[in-house]
């Protein structure tokens, strides 16, 4: 045992002069089922639920704690030898100096140890049979070894695949973005030549614009076969000297376990962009790190492009020269789905029409309705030549309805304005012959911000009615603002109108489409809805809205929901929100509109639109056909005609002095109720009068409350 002990102990201490880290690496790469079986080898009980740091301590403890050489003789290159003295280390000779290991970082051990010359014979034969000894127990470390090493080239070459195929998908995305990219290129260049209101130099610098763009994602396209597609071109080294795998599987983990809180973070889970040098620094002006390579310009005008909602809008200005020269404009401020058209030549399109940006609406605070004056700039000579029509744009806004635009913007919302019950009565007795205005002051008054309907059947002169109410209305109160909107009516009756009418006529034949019949009423209810804003008072007369309930029927996208008559559902939304604008504001500012509404047509569609607007009004005046064909003008129906709480626009006196007459009158019949009230009427000067003469005439009328 003494030779043995002596022959040992040049072998460890040669491992000793091994240096410290070469054993520290030894036993980290080693996996946690080979420390197990280690620390059993050295008699470490309770290793099974041990993590792998506490399972190096230990084995490190036991090593430093000096075990018997008997002990452990399978695993002779981890073990921390005994001490020998100087007398007994032997120097080996250099032909048996031990082979250099090849094996992996994981297998630190030696595959032998060559024991060194003895002196004697006894010496020798001992000194071969611990070097037999050692062979054995490499021996029997190979076969644990060898599945470890197996184990670990298949991690290399799944890594190698996985990053062979991420490289792969890398080149597949970028190649389909750029694809993306040349499609949104060719997409704006087709659209910049199919919008006309944009002038020619701002039209060539956008084509420039894009076809630089188109140059570049053609070169990314050419690029994209180049290094950075091919995985395998790239450092697989990391900054701290680790190999890429496991920095790269650290990443991938830190990466799984931090949310993704980006905006435009994609559903899977991917590793972060590999780290040239490992310097992790982001070199990108979007801040998103050096794999913004793929997606740098995926959306580059996401928060640039006109009526977007991804972003702010952005106000594409026209440039001008000190050559350029400026003309004024004024209209009415139409606003469409992504842009606005300053409306010049009246409520529908026109060839002079001026482009207004959806940014600059935005910026200025502009609302539909608004009568606005500006600058425009005078196109060049040459500029339309060869081009189709296009329409100018607005370099300058100068006012919003009579105001500065910074004042416009303090205004308040229609929708928020205080609605009530009329409370100012607008007169339209005007002189003793018109005697149609007379009769419906006494049997239908209007009030300022007065809903009512004129119900007519065909041929019962509402056209004139409409016209005496229009013209009485211009000529007892000129402060209100007369607004006549005539749809789908016949020409010849648009003539008439206009020259009869003091105020502004906004038509559209019946020879037009119905889409203008819509525009044409929406833009006039919304040029009355910015006036009342402003305080005015506003009187719109409507012919009609069953045409217009008509026109939204056919302009209107279906609904799939038809009701009796062939009406769409969807298409009494729109009248009703035009006939639902009359009120009286609380603070000053009123809205009256009077609609006629067509009965007796013999169409069901008709009766349908009619009996959605019939409780909508608190005023209604009814014509009788048969009064008409009987030739009895004006052919108002007294009985069923009246006003929603009249006492508010009536004296104490008067609302007597008309319950007591609508008594007498509701005793007869249509026609003998009108023939008696037009016959005291001619005899008298003025509803006042009138209205005397009755209180003497009835019996006991002046005592009754």
């Amino acid at each position: 045992m003494t030779d043995t002990t002596e022959i040992a102990v040049p072998a460890e201490a040669e491992r000793a002069t091994e240096p410290a880290g070469a054993r520290r690496a030894g036993l980290t790469a080693l996996r946690l089922p080979q420390l197990q079986a280690l620390a059993v080898e050295l008699g470490v009980p309770g290793t099974a639920r041990m993590r792998k740091s506490e399972l190096l301590d230990v084995i490190r403890a036991a090593q430093g704690s000096g075990a018997p050489a008997g002990e452990g003789t399978a695993a002779p290159a981890v073990r921390r030898p005994r001490r020998a003295s100087a007398a007994e280390q032997v120097v080996p000779p250099a032909d048996a100096a031990p082979a250099p290991s090849t094996a992996p970082a994981a297998q630190t051990a030696p595959a032998a140890q060559t024991a060194p010359t003895a002196p004697d014979a006894t010496t020798g034969m001992n000194g071969a049979n611990g070097a037999n000894g050692a062979d054995g127990a490499a021996q029997e470390r190979r076969p644990a070894a060898e599945p470890a090493a197996r184990e670990e080239r298949r991690d290399d070459g799944r890594d190698e695949r996985r990053a062979a195929r991420e490289g792969e998908r890398d080149a597949r995305e970028r190649a389909d973005e750029v694809r993306a990219e040349l499609d949104r290129v060719l997409a704006e260049r087709e659209r910049a030549a199919d919008r006309g209101e944009r002038t020619s130099r701002a039209e060539r610098s956008r084509t420039d614009r894009a076809e630089r763009a188109e140059r570049g994602a053609r070169s990314r396209v050419e690029a994209g076969d180049g290094t950075e597609a091919r995985p395998e071109a790239r450092t697989e080294t990391s900054a701290d000297g680790r190999p890429a795998r496991e920095d790269r599987l650290s990443r991938r983990e830190r990466t799984e376990a931090r949310p993704d809180t980006r905006p435009d973070a994609r559903a899977d889970t991917r590793p972060e962009a590999r780290t040239d040098g490992g310097d992790g620094f982001d070199d990108d002006e979007d801040g998103r790190g050096r794999r913004g390579r793929r997606g740098r310009y995926r959306d580059r005008d996401r928060t640039k492009r006109r009526g977007r909602e991804g972003g702010p809008v952005v106000e594409e200005a026209v440039e001008l020269s000190d050559d350029d020269v400026l003309l004024p404009v004024a209209g009415i401020l139409d606003v469409l789905d992504s842009y606005a058209f300053i409306r010049t030549s009246g409520y529908l399109s026109g060839p002079n029409d001026v482009y207004v940006p959806l940014g600059q609406v935005k910026k200025a605070g502009l609302r539909a309705g608004d009568a606005v004056t500006g600058a425009v700039r005078q196109p060049r000579e040459g500029e339309q030549q060869g081009q189709r029509q296009k329409f100018n744009a607005l370099v300058r806004l100068d006012t919003v309805n009579g105001a500065s635009p910074d004042e416009a913007r303090k205004r308040p919302e229609f929708s928020k304005l205080t609605p009530l019950y009329p409370q100012e009565r607008l007169r339209l007795e005007t002189q003793p012959n018109i005697l149609s205005t007379r009769i419906v002051d006494l049997v239908a008054p209007i009030g300022k911000g007065q809903r009512g309907l004129i119900v007519s059947p065909p041929k019962a002169g509402k056209t004139l009615m409409m016209q005496a109410i229009a013209n009485a209305i211009s000529v007892n109160n000129p402060e209100v603002h007369l607004m006549v909107v005539l749809v789908d009516e016949r020409p010849e009756e648009v003539t008439d109108m206009q020259r009869s009418v003091r105020g502004e006529v906004i038509a559209s034949t019946f020879d037009r489409p119905a889409s203008d019949h819509t525009a044409v009423a929406e833009l006039a209810i919304e040029r009355a809805k910015r006036l009342v804003e402003l305080g005015h008072d506003v009187v719109v007369l409507l012919d009609s809205i069953t045409r217009l309930g008509r026109a939204y029927n056919l302009a209107a996208p279906a609904s799939g929901r038809i009701l009796s008559g062939g009406v769409d559902a969807a298409a009494l939304y729109p009248p009703k929100r035009f006939f639902g604008a009359a009120r009286n504001i609380e603070h000053g500012g009123s809205l009256t509109i009077l609609a006629s509404a067509l009965v007796e047509t013999g169409s069901k569609m008709d009766e349908v639109i009619f009996e959605e607007f019939k409780g909508t009004g608190n005023m209604e005046l009814r014509l009788d056909r048969k009064l008409a064909d009987k030739r009895v003008f004006p052919a108002v129906d007294v009985n069923p005609s009246g006003t929603r709480r009249e006492e508010i626009l009536l004296g104490r006196e008067e609302l007597q002095v008309m319950w007591k007459l609508r008594r007498v009158l509701t005793a007869l019949d249509s026609q003998q109720a009108l023939e008696l009230l037009l016959s005291k009427l001619r005899e008298t000067r003025s509803n006042t009068e009138f209205l005397m003469q009755v209180q003497k005439t009835s019996p006991g009328l002046g005592h009754e409350d």
